[in-house]
């Protein structure tokens, strides 16, 4: 068969969506095109199944070449996503991300040499179906001015009709969604609750646990589960990250214990055991009740521990508690530091004094802050305030500790009434906390969450990515993603997230600033 033939016969098939959870296995022949360069190429929409806004582009050439694929934005070059894959070749498997749903999308295929010169250009496109019911509804409250994409990687927690599994999405700074899971015809995934969601693996790939195997997953961006680690049998909450050697880091429900959300681990990447274990009902007291709440038994979930932050420097883990404040733990499981109020701080289960671990706050001076009430908690000072029922425990560059404060019970009176982001310098010798930036308490009830909850660092922006997910909009259940400059204090994105149906009003439990090719 010679060149030509393949040209008219196989040239630009693509696959249309045909099915309510975008699962095609049809291919459709493409239109013919005249190309020096290009033998075959095809395109497979949702390879996987489970991923409806990827493709997968085939392609051969008759000679090698480098190939860049730029999905074209309905909303200029800001909102283009282009890639330019690594490696020389004749025959490609291109994973394509970030189409548009219920759209004719439009590739545009360069043909590159070693220099990066373009030897020809093609288009082709793709029709994709609508997106599926359970998704959010995206309001853009503050537009970005980035000339380039912005992505946000929503771990999602509303639905329509089917609260699992759960899906996470992926929408830009215009408030298209241009990636989501859709695992509810998936033999394993088909009930994931993941709680505090996914994170992105140094692969590139996808990391979560899932509540209702109590399994630790790998997944990549196509959707294709890669690996799964057991829990040999305890339970999985929370949260799980990958240590910069490629260990896990997961909080656990421990089967042999009467309490739960107060067990740490540390899994083995290539053998899947257990290389460290933190007991929190050794290295703390699991008998306080200085934060009382409605929403746990704190005599079953006492720590209520809900996100894990590794620290390098020292290889210890900082931990935060939802009912007892951070702590941070070396390897061995002892504490290095308490971060709350100094209420009822006694003895640790192994017998160890925990009021030396507590750290005394400073003003705005540097002057230690003595009065009782504020170390107790009853009371702020106007330059530092301790932070109540927080999540998601940070390190910035500078090695401050960034929290998201929800506020609940603050100062042990009911809700609220306001969230904050709040950073603080801690000297770990002289035991002392110094608040130096904080940004939400001037909102309010806006952007208050008693529950979930994520802030963390744009590094590219020198910004803070502060995202209550439980917050009411105007008497709806929603979430809000706030980007703010570090350095004014101003707001340089804004998105509300109104999902169909929730639970407990939680739109998501966090979200993450990523890039769809890592």
């Amino acid at each position: 068969m010679n060149r030509r033939y393949w040209v008219v016969l196989a040239l630009f098939m693509f696959v249309l969506a045909c099915s309510d959870d975008n699962i095609v296995d049809n291919m459709d022949p493409g239109p013919e095109i005249d190309s020096d360069l290009i033998e075959e190429i095809n395109v497979q929409l949702n390879p996987s199944g489970y991923a409806p806004l990827t493709a997968l582009l085939g392609l051969k050439t008759s000679e090698e070449v480098f190939v860049e694929v730029s999905v074209i934005g309905k909303n200029g070059n800001a909102s283009t996503i282009s890639n330019r894959f690594q490696q020389e070749n004749t025959v490609f498997n291109l994973e394509i991300l970030g189409l548009y749903a219920n759209h004719l999308n439009e590739l545009q295929v360069d043909l590159l040499d070693a220099n990066g010169t373009s030897l020809e250009t093609q288009t082709i496109t793709i029709q994709t179906a609508p997106l599926i019911a359970d998704l959010p509804q995206i309001n853009i409250d503050v537009p970005s001015k980035s000339s380039s994409p912005e992505f946000n990687f929503v771990n999602y927690f509303g639905f329509n009709q089917n609260f699992r599994p759960q899906r996470p999405f992926i929408f830009d700074q215009f408030g298209e969604i241009r990636w989501y899971l859709n695992f509810i015809s998936h033999p394993q995934l088909n009930n994931l609750f993941y709680d505090n969601g996914m994170t992105r693996l140094q692969n590139g790939n996808l990391l979560t646990g899932d509540g209702f195997t109590s399994n630790i997953h790998e997944i990549d961006m196509m959707g294709n589960l890669i690996n799964t680690w057991s829990l040999q049998g305890n339970g999985f909450h929370h949260h799980v990250i990958e240590k910069p050697n490629g260990n896990l880091l997961v909080t656990i429900n421990d089967i042999n214990k009467a309490t739960v959300e107060d067990v740490i681990i540390e899994i083995d990447r290539s053998s899947g055991e257990f290389s460290n274990t933190w007991d929190l009902n050794n290295s703390l007291d699991n008998t306080r009740r200085a934060w009382p709440t409605d929403l746990a038994d704190l005599n079953f979930d006492w720590f209520h521990a809900n996100a894990i932050e590794y620290s390098s420097p020292d290889d210890e883990i900082i931990i935060s508690g939802r009912t007892q404040g951070i702590v941070k733990l070396s390897a061995e499981n002892e504490v290095s530091y308490i971060v709350a109020p100094h209420k009822e701080w006694n003895t640790s289960g192994s017998g160890i004094e925990l009021s030396q671990f507590l750290l005394t706050p400073l003003d705005a001076q540097n002057q230690e802050i003595t009065d009782e009430d504020v170390l107790l908690g009853n009371t702020n000072h106007p330059d530092f305030e301790w932070s109540w029922y927080q999540h998601s425990p940070i390190l910035m560059p500078n090695g401050n500790l960034m929290i998201f404060d929800n506020g609940d019970n603050r100062n042990y009176t009911n809700f609220g009434p306001y969230s904050r982001a709040v950073e603080y310098e801690i000297d770990e010798v002289n035991k002392t906390i110094k608040q130096v930036w904080s940004y939400g308490k001037d909102r309010g009830e806006e952007t208050y969450a008693r529950i979930v909850s994520k802030v963390s660092y744009v590094s590219d922006n020198n910004s803070i990515l502060f995202t209550p997910g439980s917050s009411v909009d105007n008497g709806t259940a929603a979430g809000k993603v706030v980007e703010v400059d570090y350095a004014t204090k101003q707001v340089i994105f804004e998105a509300t997230i109104l999902p169909p149906s929730t639970v407990f009003n939680i739109s998501f439990h966090n979200v993450l600033r990523m890039q769809l090719y890592d």
